[in-house]
């Protein structure tokens, strides 16, 4: 890049913090850093024009795990590990909702639903008899029972007439969050450039040398949030993970209202005011969908587009209005890797799909790594 002299001085010299990632970590990271540090000149660099992994791209779901999806945790966890992580996303959630405000973000407690398919039934069987334990040992965290049993009020096909409900459940307007944050952090006069993408890292005596498409950039601190893309810059805990999603144009007399999981979450949908979010089938090809290439596939969109007209909306005239991916981290542990990796460069990575739930915690625990 040919710059000024006023450019090299405004934007380029003198960076105490330079974070990697625009979307809800990273920018949740620069506002505690700002109010730890307020005189701290710090740089976000993004790859997109908006956040390019997930945190614009997401179903906007307040979750914090559906029943078999717990269950599935506890296969390969120990059941503190699982309450841990179920509290984090609890916390996170609430943390997002005191930042930024319910109304701002488009809040809304509906509850949540779990599905389970006809040939599912050992599995809705299973989920069943594990209620009181689970409703027990969340219990402490929520005050309340969490799961219940609920008849299918909204005519889907094809699935278990009994349904789980998660009276704790939320949604939020995704557009309308990161907005609402973009704003708090130009507001708090922290720098954000975007279109730029950081091709790695060399850390020096003084200070970390980042090397971008367009330029060079020095820091003293260099703080990793691109989730998905992390694997990218050496951190080999994270994968990326895509996925795909899909809304329909405006439904007459819409009857669903809520957020709602299939198949041990790897398919889910909601609805966006007289609309159906739905996205997933992750699942039909594990290998392909571990990238970080924004596009969709015909195998996943077909399925999408049968399941819509199969079971969640049957006899409902549909059109697809519009399709997208977004880039998730996951890895083989559930839980976020918030770590420093050398003396001067951190990272809160491995979001594991709940980036909305624990995204500003992440963010704020990254920050805090700096003493």
């Amino acid at each position: 890049m040919d710059l000024s002299y006023w450019e090299t001085k405004t934007w380029f010299s003198n960076i105490d913090f330079c974070i990697i990632g625009s979307g809800i970590t990273g920018l949740n990271c620069a506002l505690n850093l700002k109010e730890r540090f307020p005189r701290a000149k710090i740089l976000i660099l993004e790859r997109g024009i908006l956040p390019n992994g997930a945190s614009t791209k997401n179903a906007g779901f307040a979750c914090f795990g559906s029943v078999s999806e717990i269950l599935d945790d506890l296969n390969s966890h120990s059941e503190a590990e699982v309450l841990q992580l179920i509290q984090k996303r609890l916390k996170g959630l609430k943390l997002l909702r005191e930042t930024l405000g319910d109304q701002n973000i488009g809040y809304k407690e509906y509850g949540g639903y779990e599905l389970f398919t006809v040939e599912d039934a050992a599995l809705f069987e299973e989920c069943n008899s594990a209620l009181p334990k689970l409703n027990t040992m969340l219990k402490p965290v929520f005050g309340d029972s969490v799961f219940s049993i609920q008849n299918d009020s909204f005519g889907f096909k094809n699935i278990q007439k009994k349904l789980i409900f998660n009276q704790f459940e939320g949604q939020l307007n995704t557009g309308k969050m990161m907005e609402v944050l973009l704003h708090k952090v130009q507001k708090a006069c922290i720098k954000i450039l975007n279109n730029i993408t950081v091709e790695e890292f060399v850390e020096t005596k003084n200070s970390i040398k980042i090397k971008t498409d367009k330029l060079e950039i020095s820091a003293n601190k260099l703080l990793i949030a691109t989730n998905g893309f992390s694997e990218k810059l050496g951190i080999s805990e994270v994968k990326p993970a895509r996925a795909q999603v899909l809304v329909t144009k405006p439904i007459k007399n819409l009857e669903i209202k809520g957020t709602f999981h299939l198949d041990k979450g790897y398919y889910y949908f909601r609805n966006i005011g007289d609309r159906v979010l739905f996205g997933g089938g992750r699942n039909l090809d594990f290998k392909t969908e571990e990238t970080t290439e924004i596009a969709q596939t015909e195998l996943i969109q077909h399925r999408l587009e049968q399941l819509l007209k199969t079971t969640i909306l049957p006899e409902t005239r549909i059109e697809i209005d519009q399709r997208w991916s977004g880039i998730m981290g996951v890895g083989k542990q559930k839980n976020p890797v918030v770590k420093q990796i050398s003396e001067n460069v951190y990272c809160g990575v491995r979001l594991g799909g709940m980036g909305v739930a624990i995204g500003s915690l992440v963010g704020k625990e990254l920050s805090e790594l700096i003493k």
